[in-house]
């Protein structure tokens, strides 16, 4: 890995980069500071390599020295490229974190001081020891012995992993789900090829309520983060589009607002995770947009309070909950660290 540090022409003071030797898509900051790391943060990076063997590696990030260190003994081959990595939510461990990997199937690893184990291959398929590729997965902060995942083949599936056992699996949508989020303990929600958001309450499983549809039919809904300051607030992205939909679940079907300043498709989004006001958005237009939802949206749209440029299409952007004035954004081999 190399790692360099640059004056960003705009408004992070600050940009650190990261470059892999491979394509980078999927990505995790770890939830709490680490002791080991002198209250540094883990960071996993997802090769998108387009055959079997690709690979995961950890590095750590010093907002202290504004460094981000190698560790050539914390990277494992994965199979195929990750859909998505996520730390442990509230891990309280101070010498592991535990890291779990979305693609053919559900892993989790324990990422120690020198190695990664791999501790459990989870498959939600009754019928067959093959499982349906899972595009995401979301892990329950309020009782993190559950992960949720979602699947091409129109399922979600709730996971106990502690036990390593599936506690409930429903088809969510028509086609193909392409993401999942929670909300509270036992609600969730995902949106999918259908064009539809879609929340489910496991003490109510054959019920699920449509909040969002496509305003043309069956354009596939690609992303969803659900605002975990303030639940009545949530995003989605459609499918070669520009606009990031924010939602208000109190009134379903219209948006409170489309954030239409990107000039070429969104592929990412993230709330900030100390302000309920603030999202992140990014895209093939090689930007990364932070705005702020205006109480009451003007007659010409939203413009966003910052924006920064990469050097090309950001396929990826995550918000540190650890250390919160930190992005990070993936585009081509280079993970890249903002200061917001």
């Amino acid at each position: 890995m190399n790692i360099s540090k640059q004056e960003s022409h705009l408004n992070p003071d600050t940009s650190i980069t990261c470059e892999s030797p491979y394509p980078l898509y999927a990505m995790a900051f770890s939830s709490t500071p680490s002791r080991l790391l002198h209250h540094g943060q883990r960071i996993a990076l997802g090769s998108f390599i387009e055959e079997y063997t690709n690979r995961v590696d950890i590095v750590s990030f010093d907002p202290e020295s504004l460094s981000i260190k190698s560790h050539p003994n914390l990277s494992i081959e994965h199979p195929y490229p990750p859909t998505k990595l996520m730390f442990h939510p509230n891990r309280k461990s101070s010498t592991s974190d535990l890291l779990a990997s979305s693609g053919d199937y559900l892993r989790l690893w324990e990422v120690r001081e020198s190695s990664i184990e791999p501790l459990s291959v989870l498959n939600n398929s009754k019928t067959s020891e093959f499982c349906a590729p899972l595009t995401s997965f979301d892990w329950n902060e309020i009782e993190p012995n559950r992960i949720g995942t979602s699947s091409i083949d129109t399922t979600c599936t709730i996971w106990d992993i502690e036990k390593g056992a599936v506690e409930t699996q429903l088809i969510a949508h028509d086609k193909e789900v392409n993401d999942f989020a929670w909300g509270e303990a036992r609600v969730f929600a995902s949106v999918s090829a259908d064009g539809s958001v879609r929340i489910f309450d496991l003490r109510d499983k054959e019920h699920s309520t449509i909040i969002y549809e496509s305003p043309q039919p069956d354009t596939p809904l690609l992303r969803l983060a659900w605002n975990k300051q303030d639940l009545r607030y949530m995003a989605t992205i459609l499918m070669d589009s520009n606009k990031v939909v924010i939602l208000d679940i109190r009134s379903p079907t219209m948006p409170v607002a489309e954030l239409e300043r990107h000039r070429a498709s969104v592929n990412a989004i993230a709330w900030a995770p100390q302000s309920y006001r603030h999202i992140c958005s990014a895209g093939d237009d090689a930007q990364a947009l932070i705005w702020e939802l205006p109480t009451v949206a003007g007659p010409n749209g939203v413009d966003p309070m910052s924006m920064y440029s990469a050097g090309t299409e950001v396929n990826q952007l995550q918000w540190s909950a650890a250390h919160r004035d930190w992005i990070a954004i993936a585009f081509s081999n280079k993970m890249q660290l903002l200061k917001v």
